[in-house]
């Protein structure tokens, strides 16, 4: 047999170990792993000697912004920065124009897919209005849900626990994971119109307007119907060590919830509203020290399960306000990820162990992916970065491929940077150059998903059973 490519000789890591090895690869997936002796004859070589080789890293947070807001990312343009930043795997959030809340918002959605150089999840929305469709949104392709219980982007009505309960008892029977913006929306809207009235404008005053206790009281609520209902859940962006101690308590009672945080909780804190003014404002936002300390403890401790981005682009004159009420709210991030993670790994706060874990093993596990993906052995797909940790670069905004490229790094020096990307086998960045002809490689991770079997509860005292069933008179 004749392989389609063979990387040589670089270190292969894992979550678990790391050793030198050459990688076949053939009709997009690994063919066979070891000793470069051993190796089929190739139409193609790679040399990875001196560097490591990694699973492509899957980030389960991103926002591209088609359809609706192309002026600040595409399918096209949101992709191709994954692809230069070593991510292979993308889950697109539904805070688009249509919000992906029904089956014809989806298929608008999946046609802009149809330009993505990586391969993608698409999530569906789960509001109070839309119920009705979560099930045909499943048959339509989505892979997961997201449910805002926070207000952000797009201004999604956050629905009312009554309705979350009632769309966690839908899902939950049919296994999928639900993410959550875990955040308490009245307490925010009230603080914000307290603030606003007194007078603040000030960037610190969005801190003000969202402390810890909008996503402790969120956390705790929402792991509190998914043990009711047996939903698999996610917490997105977690960004207080608050937050670490109703994560603990949920899954020391079983409940299956995972967590996430980005790159700008661990590196950034209250320091960066004085500094990088109404660009740093995000949802939820960035926190102070003692906050960050937390969550790199959290990361060690297992407490937080991966790390993703929340990419979230806007166009330059809409990040930049004197008032930071006026300035969207997210930045850029999935080309960035990697080499600011990597260069902590050279700083010593990570392992590449730990870092594949938390970038590929771990998503992959909780969103149904695994074994195809978040993982480099035979039969997996050839979801593959090659990184050079001795690489040194300077992240510049007017580089990275997102149209809406603001960053709070925009001149922070890493080292550690990924130098080539493949999805399924194929380049789609080779020497730190995107390989354009990839452009609409991506695939849906629908065909390869493969949920544990669900596990719902207390079906007796749902919504649908309680409306479909009649209660016969008692008789005396």
């Amino acid at each position: 047999m004749i392989a389609d490519l063979i990387i040589r000789g670089g270190t292969v890591v894992t979550d678990s170990t790391q050793y030198v090895a050459s990688i076949a690869i053939k009709d997009g997936r690994v063919l066979c792993i070891g000793h470069d002796a051993s190796m089929p004859e190739a139409k193609e070589t790679l040399d990875a000697r001196g560097k490591h080789v990694l699973p492509g890293a899957i980030d389960v947070h991103v926002h591209f912004r088609e359809p609706g807001y192309t002026h600040k990312e595409t399918w096209a343009t949101g992709t191709a920065s994954a692809a230069m930043g070593g991510v292979t795997t993308v889950f697109e959030m539904p805070n688009t124009n249509p919000p992906t809340g029904t089956p014809d918002a989806l298929k608008l959605k999946l046609e802009a897919a149809q330009k993505a150089y990586v391969d993608y999840g698409i999530y569906g929305l789960l509001a109070e209005n839309n119920l009705d469709q979560l099930e045909s949104l499943i048959d339509g392709g989505v892979a997961a849900f997201k449910c805002f219980m926070g207000n952000t982007f797009g201004n999604l009505p956050s629905p009312p626990t009554g309705a979350m309960l009632e769309g966690f008892e839908i899902v939950a029977q049919h296994g999928m994971r639900i993410s959550l913006h875990a955040e308490n929306a009245s307490i925010m809207a009230r603080r914000q119109q307290q603030l606003k009235a007194a007078g603040r404008h000030d960037p610190l005053a969005h801190l003000d307007a969202r402390p810890p206790v909008v996503a402790v009281e969120a956390v705790a609520r929402a792991a509190i119907l998914a043990e009711w209902t047996g939903a698999r859940i996610h917490i997105l962006h977690v960004s207080s060590g608050d937050e670490l101690r109703p994560l603990a308590e949920a899954k020391a009672r079983g409940v299956d919830i995972t967590a996430e945080t980005a790159p700008h909780y661990l590196l950034l804190d209250e320091r960066a509203y004085r500094e990088k003014g109404s660009l740093i404002r995000v949802n939820p936002p960035i926190r102070q020290k003692q906050h960050q300390i937390a969550l790199w403890e959290g990361i060690r401790n297992g407490t937080i399960d991966m790390i993703a981005t929340d990419h979230a682009p806007h166009a330059e004159t809409e990040k930049f306000k004197d008032d930071i009420w006026c300035a969207d709210c997210g930045f850029t991030g999935v080309e960035t990820q990697m080499p600011l993670m990597l260069t902590q790994i050279a700083q010593g706060r990570l392992t590449l162990n730990d870092y594949v874990r938390l970038t590929a093993t771990a998503p992959a596990k909780a969103f149904g992916l695994f074994p195809y993906k978040g993982i480099l052995q035979p039969g997996a797909d050839a979801d593959i970065v090659v990184i050079d940790m001795e690489r040194e670069e300077i992240i510049t905004s007017g580089r990275l491929k997102s149209i809406g490229n603001s960053t709070p790094f925009n001149l922070t020096p890493v080292k550690g940077v990924p130098v080539h990307t493949l999805v399924r086998g194929r380049f789609v960045m080779r020497d730190r150059e995107l390989v354009e002809s990839a452009r609409g490689h991506g695939q849906s991770v629908r065909r390869i998903q493969k949920m544990p079997a669900a596990t719902p509860r207390n079906l007796d005292q749902s919504t649908a059973a309680i409306t479909s069933s009649h209660p016969q008179e008692s008789v005396l």
